[in-house]
């Protein structure tokens, strides 16, 4: 008998690549936003790098309103600059920037210029499938909206193995991953330990603890799509993973760690 009955995968680098390289987008983003243009000495451009680095590394995995609540907050402490945005307008900005480069790959997956294969953490589609064919229900919770996390999934070729797929919803500041698992736990009767949570974040992995379910570390190295990446390993460890894996590859580690 299968103690795990239900699995809650984060998607955005446990399972997709897509958004791979967001780091890169909201950096500068958060730096224009904060410094309005204002030309800061070294040390002052030093210090609020290393404090945008350390946020989003502690912020990794939660919906991206929050992070943007983070950064209009800056903005007004800091005092440079004096146009001050609201959050959902800094996500706006944020999302256009990001979409650039994500629905182009996005649209070539659609009408087959791009492999799903070349988007996906090397043996996630095999993965999620055998789960899915064992028995277990599973879940995808992601901080990116709704409508894009359900497309992601479809042009990779892994919606269909989904018992339901939860984003952020459009408009409203509201922990998905938070939310799937509760109603795990509420609607559907599951205790903590009949849950298991796979990310690569450490939201997920601390909210899998929280409930008493099995939290699994996905330590992806998103360029190369396997292997380990040092810095997630190390996040992930501070979390409480109960195990650390970089890849999907091993897959009869996977399935001895769900109880199989």
């Amino acid at each position: 008998m299968i103690r795990i009955k239900a699995v809650v995968f984060d998607f955005d680098g446990t399972i997709s690549t897509l958004r791979a390289g967001w780091e890169d987008i909201m950096i500068p983003l958060m730096k224009d936003s904060i410094t309005g243009g204002v030309q800061l000495s070294k040390e002052q451009e030093a210090q609020l790098h290393q404090q945008i680095l350390t946020y989003i590394d502690q912020s990794t995995g939660i919906q991206t309103i929050y992070q943007m609540r983070w950064l209009a907050e800056t903005v007004q402490n800091a005092g440079w600059n004096q146009e001050i945005l609201d959050e959902w307008e800094y996500k706006a900005e944020y999302n256009r920037r990001l979409l650039e480069r994500v629905k182009e790959r996005v649209d070539r997956l659609e009408i087959g210029d791009l492999r799903a294969e070349n988007f996906l953490i090397q043996g996630a589609a095999e993965f999620v499938k055998t789960l899915h064919e064992i028995g277990f229900e599973l879940y995808m919770a992601s901080g990116t909206d709704h409508p894009d996390v359900v497309r992601e999934a479809e042009v990779l070729g892994v919606k269909q193995y989904f018992k339901e797929i939860v984003g952020a919803p459009v408009g409203k500041a509201e922990c998905s991953k938070e939310k799937v698992l509760r109603d795990l736990m509420e609607e559907k009767g599951l205790a903590g330990n009949e849950v298991a949570v796979i990310g690569d974040g450490k939201v997920e992995i601390l909210l899998g603890k929280e409930v008493g379910g099995l939290a699994l570390g996905l330590a992806s190295d998103e360029e190369k799509r396997t292997g380990i990446n040092p810095v997630k390993e190390r996040r992930l460890q501070a979390a409480g993973a109960d195990w650390i894996s970089g890849d999907f590859l091993n897959l009869n580690e996977w399935l001895e760690k769900l109880g199989v």
